[in-house]
């Protein structure tokens, strides 16, 4: 493997990363201090500091050895979830949805803001391909951040949002699920289906929107 080349590419997506996954746990820590829950405010996870967010073996360790092992084929990680105590919030069913909402959220609007600097570089003239690269990386992981955590099953964010619509009933069978979560996700992605039947065809749908999104900046600077 070539050792310059792993370089640049950790070089290029750090900073992308870094805000994403920031932004994400900060976001939904902020909503939650809003709907009632100082939970994450007090113990400061409602930070710009990644430090606070990072998860030395998911977010480092884990990305790292999956690199190399699979020479850059599959690559998967999460950051150090932020502490939320659903019930302390208002309206515990309903506020649950906006809080998790809020860090799939982030990431969207990162993504435009990724893609706005793409063209305003472009539009000043910039040759230097190391920086649109960071751009089309920052692109990127926030696609992917934004549409996997919206995957319906606990604990991402897509099963808590179900669990907060779902009647009660079901919702409770649902929320079930959760100690169970993380491992049925992994072996959903290990055998293709998350990848085949919901990230593929939510990134596409989802750049096509960002490209509706930047079309007019697109024409009015290049």
């Amino acid at each position: 493997m070539d050792i310059a080349n792993i370089i640049q590419t950790v070089a290029v997506y750090a900073l992308p990363v870094l805000f994403a996954i920031t932004l994400h746990e900060a976001a939904h820590g902020y909503v939650a201090k809003h709907f009632g829950d100082p939970t994450a405010w007090a113990l400061g996870r409602v930070t710009l500091n990644p430090v606070k967010h990072i998860d030395p073996i998911g977010t480092i360790l884990m990305p790292l050895v999956l690199y190399f092992a699979t020479s850059g084929a599959f690559l998967f990680g999460y950051a150090k979830p932020v502490p939320v105590r659903f019930g302390q919030l208002r309206n515990p069913k309903r506020d649950m949805v906006w809080v998790a909402l809020a860090g799939p959220a982030s990431n969207l609007f990162q993504a435009v803001l990724w893609g706005i600097l793409f063209y305003l570089l472009q539009g000043m003239g910039l040759t230097e391909e190391f920086f649109l690269k960071m751009c089309r990386a920052g692109l990127l992981v926030n696609v992917v951040m934004f549409v996997f955590n919206l995957f319906p099953l606990p604990p991402l964010d897509g099963g808590r949002i179900l669990v907060g619509v779902l009647p009660h009933r079901a919702a409770n069978q649902v929320s079930r699920i959760e100690p169970y979560g993380f491992f049925i996700v992994m072996a959903l992605i290990l055998a293709g289906v998350i990848n085949k039947l919901w990230m593929a065809p939510l990134m596409a749908l989802t750049y096509g929107l960002l490209d509706v999104v930047l079309t007019p900046l697109r024409m009015l600077i290049l």
